[in-house]
């Protein structure tokens, strides 16, 4: 078993966060209508993807009726619907469509994790949540070590990011700018310091983002067309 494979199980297996633990599992007690057959997931999500990738994807937390029910990230919900139809348009994924870990679905080249792995009340994880979380995504990027770009989801993301950054940084005390340096927009390049991966910052792709056309396809398009300029040549 791999290392990555051990860290996967570990977070599987996590009980940290009380609040979560209760309301993931009664998320998968009660269930919606549309899901009443499904034995939902109800536990913690692991990270997902090729683990030579070197495209990381940060999001912010499972789906209460999305990853939570279905034990993949961004699977089972219109938030997944619509980063795997791009995912598969540049490249990234063997197939548009992700409904179930046994759906065939494989990533190219690319990494889908997340800063929370529980579904939280109201997507709104708390401070403690979010800090009893970052050591697995900070264990991910040790050992996700071909990285050469994050695609942060949101400004959450983000944030949790340049944190990890920011306090691992054990080179020349300027190496990482300061975070207000750092300006969160859709579709921007950060750099973060020689040696490190280049940060693309995007619009996380809820439905109230893409409903409302604070997102689009081809603006969230455009996020994985630089990803895949950045990465060339193979």
């Amino acid at each position: 078993m791999s290392a990555l494979e051990i860290l996967q199980r570990q977070i599987v297996a996590c009980e940290r966060c009380p609040r979560l633990v209760a309301y993931r599992a009664e998320v998968g007690r009660i269930k919606r209508r549309a899901y009443r057959d499904w034995d939902y997931w109800a536990k913690p999500v692991p990270g997902f993807g090729d683990p030579r990738a070197r495209l990381l994807l940060i999001g912010l937390a499972p789906g209460a009726h999305g990853a939570n029910r279905t034990g993949r990230m961004f699977t089972g919900d219109s938030s997944g619907d619509f980063l795997y139809g791009v995912l598969f348009e540049t490249g990234f994924a063997s197939q548009p469509d992700s409904t179930s870990p046994s759906d065939g679905l494989k990533l190219k080249d690319a990494y889908i994790s997340a800063a929370v792995r529980c579904a939280p009340p109201d997507n709104k994880p708390s401070v403690e949540e979010i800090r009893n979380c970052r050591p697995y995504l900070e264990r991910e990027l040790e050992l996700l070590n071909n990285v050469k770009v994050v695609v942060a989801l949101g400004r959450l993301a983000f944030d949790v990011y340049l944190r990890i950054l920011r306090d691992h940084d054990t080179r020349e005390e300027d190496d990482v700018p300061r975070r207000s340096k750092f300006v969160f927009a859709h579709d921007a390049e950060h750099f973060t310091g020689a040696g490190r991966p280049l940060l693309i910052s995007s619009y996380h792709p809820s439905q109230q983002n893409t409903s409302t056309g604070k997102l689009t396809g081809a603006m969230f398009r455009a996020v994985f067309q630089r990803a895949r300029g950045r990465l060339q040549p193979a």
